[in-house]
């Protein structure tokens, strides 16, 4: 199956209760705004692919990524509210990973090149901020404390000129690899 396929076939069912009760939602694709879909969210079941989820609409506020499973009752768990109001399909990435991480914002200061995890910039590469980033390879999540702990960002090849505007700054990341698909 080709990376197209599977990222077609990607699909993501919520359910306003734990245990996967109530009213349900299914998703296979971006969806910006679920809120005339469910009032809450308690559980939910990834079947296939990967997702990230947000407890705002249009993709804000904060972030979880979900990979294949079953999620019963993942909003304490998580230490999440009820409110799931977006989720963004992850694309199934094959190939290459390549990232540069800047320790200022704008793409300035110290650079490296990242083509694998790191779970602690600063002992990795001496660097004590990550402010900004060209994704040009692979789909990342990038983590506010070293170990891969703390908040969470999908990040998707682009250019990220500066994180001020998310509040945090980013001490280690992690590749989006196919095994969670």
């Amino acid at each position: 199956m080709s990376p197209s396929n599977m990222n077609m076939n990607s699909r993501i069912v919520f359910f306003e209760e734990r245990n996967f009760q109530g009213r349900s939602y299914e998703c296979s694709s971006d969806c910006a705004d679920m809120s005339s879909y469910l009032s809450r969210c308690h559980s939910c079941r990834v079947e296939r692919g990967c997702f990230m989820i947000y407890d705002r609409s249009n993709y804000m506020g904060n972030q979880f990524f979900m990979k294949r499973g079953e999620y019963a009752d993942y909003m304490s768990m998580m230490g999440m509210s009820d409110c799931i109001r977006s989720c963004r399909m992850i694309p199934m990435h094959r190939g290459q990973y390549r990232m540069r991480i800047y320790e200022r914002e704008n793409f300035g200061g110290q650079m490296n090149e990242m083509m694998d995890d790191c779970d602690n910039i600063q002992d990795r590469y001496r660097m004590s901020n990550c402010m900004s980033c060209n994704v040009m390879d692979g789909h990342w999540l990038m983590y506010e404390q070293p170990q891969y702990r703390g908040r969470m960002i999908y990040m998707r090849p682009g250019e990220y000129r500066n994180f001020m505007n998310q509040g945090m700054r980013f001490m280690s990341m992690r590749r989006i690899m196919d095994s969670y698909y």
